[in-house]
């Protein structure tokens, strides 16, 4: 990562080195409020404020406006290591990218929005684009949108406006949360502590200025704001699986020594097939997280240069954080069979792992057609569109 920041001065010490951050993910895993997370069905409200407290929703957003101006790849770092001490907590986190969308309002509504200080929760509800009903000084919405993550903090509400019989690109609304209704339907075998849950809106009118057009261009100039906002929209979920495999293997190593089998098997640190599929874990997962990052931060330096992004470097934004999801569910499957039968309670952190690792796979952005567009690039052929 760059050494200086942009006005030649060593950059501030990464929020992860903080003692407050340290403590923090310590409460999360020692105090194993994962269960707690799971059964509110959200990240609880005193960890929200702890995520504000020690900067993750103002670790993008320009010095302006009172936030730290971090670079994606260390935006990057922080998310994995949240997602380390617990999935759903990394994932609700990782929305801390808000500002990729809030910069395509306004320039007067970002005012606004971070008038009172840069720590803005902010979730959203993208699918599926509904058609708002233009209205004077604004939109009428209604509709209901799924998959808003983290939607008990501020509310970002996708709505595509009528143009004739079409529709035009997806346009989003921003509103308070209490201008809607949270459906709690979010009930999956994974990540349930995210509290992906579904937003009703009903008659709600959105001025136009605070509404922008997904994909538009932002309306703030700061480097960050010329990095690849899909890619990075896709960076910040994928490094989640990336967090949680981690966690999976940390597990199996302090499980392992002390465990004996009922039939009187060695114990599984001592297995010769344990240590060489477990070697085989680490190694990938490794090789992963060094081409994750690697990917963002070539793109970064040329941002930073002022250079042109080439689709090459882009696509592999894109296809290092599909491979990263992947292999991080393989790795994290590979601990629990390791594991045995201790691995398949419900009550084992194993078993979480697997499961939130396995949702990160189904993410639209993680999909197959992923690599069917990085091979189309390959060979020189143009990507599916909206795949860049």
């Amino acid at each position: 990562m760059n050494s200086l920041n942009l006005a030649g001065k060593p950059p501030a010490a990464p929020i992860t080195d903080s003692q407050a951050f340290k403590d923090l993910l310590a409460d999360i895993k020692q105090r194993g409020r994962a269960g707690e997370f799971d059964r509110l069905g959200h990240i609880a409200p005193d960890v929200i404020e702890s995520f504000k407290a020690v900067g993750v929703y103002r670790a993008l957003v320009p010095r302006r406006f009172g936030g730290d101006e971090r670079s994606p790849g260390e935006f990057c770092a922080m998310i994995e290591e949240i997602a380390k001490a617990d999935g759903s907590a990394g994932w609700v986190a990782s929305f801390g990218m808000s500002p990729v969308y809030l910069a395509s309002l306004p320039l007067e509504t970002i005012e606004q929005v971070y008038a009172d200080g840069p720590d803005v929760v902010f979730a959203g509800g993208i699918f599926p684009p509904q058609p708002a009903d233009p209205v004077e000084g604004g939109f009428k919405v209604n509709g209901r949108w799924k998959y808003s993550s983290g939607c008990m903090g501020a509310s970002l509400v996708g709505i595509a406006p009528k143009n004739g019989d079409k529709l035009d690109l997806p346009r989003f609304a921003v509103m308070p949360q209490s201008k809607v209704r949270i459906d709690q339907t979010w009930d999956t075998v994974g990540l349930l502590g995210t509290g992906s849950h579904d937003l009703v809106v009903e008659d709600v009118v959105v001025p136009e200025a605070w509404t922008f057009v997904r994909g538009g261009p932002a309306n703030l100039d700061e480097p960050f704001f010329r990095y690849p906002s899909l890619s990075f929209a896709t960076q910040v979920l994928s490094v989640v699986g990336l967090g949680v495999a981690r966690a999976a293997l940390d597990e199996l190593r302090d499980m392992a020594a002390g465990r004996i089998s009922v039939t009187g098997a060695p114990a599984v640190a001592d297995r010769p097939l344990a240590q060489v599929e477990i070697a085989k874990a680490e190694a990938a997962l490794r090789a992963a997280r060094c081409f994750f990052y690697e990917a963002i931060d070539d793109v970064w330096q040329l941002v930073l240069a002022g250079e042109p992004l080439p689709a090459e470097k882009i696509n592999l934004l894109r296809l290092s954080s599909t491979h990263a999801v992947r292999v991080a569910a393989e790795v994290a499957r590979t601990a629990q069979m390791l594991s045995g039968m201790t691995g398949v309670y419900n009550s084992s952190p194993l078993a979480r792992f697997v499961n939130d690792a396995q949702v990160v796979t189904q993410h639209a952005f993680m999909g197959d057609v992923t690599y069917q567009n990085a091979g189309a690039i390959f060979f020189g052929k143009q990507p599916l569109p909206g795949y860049l």
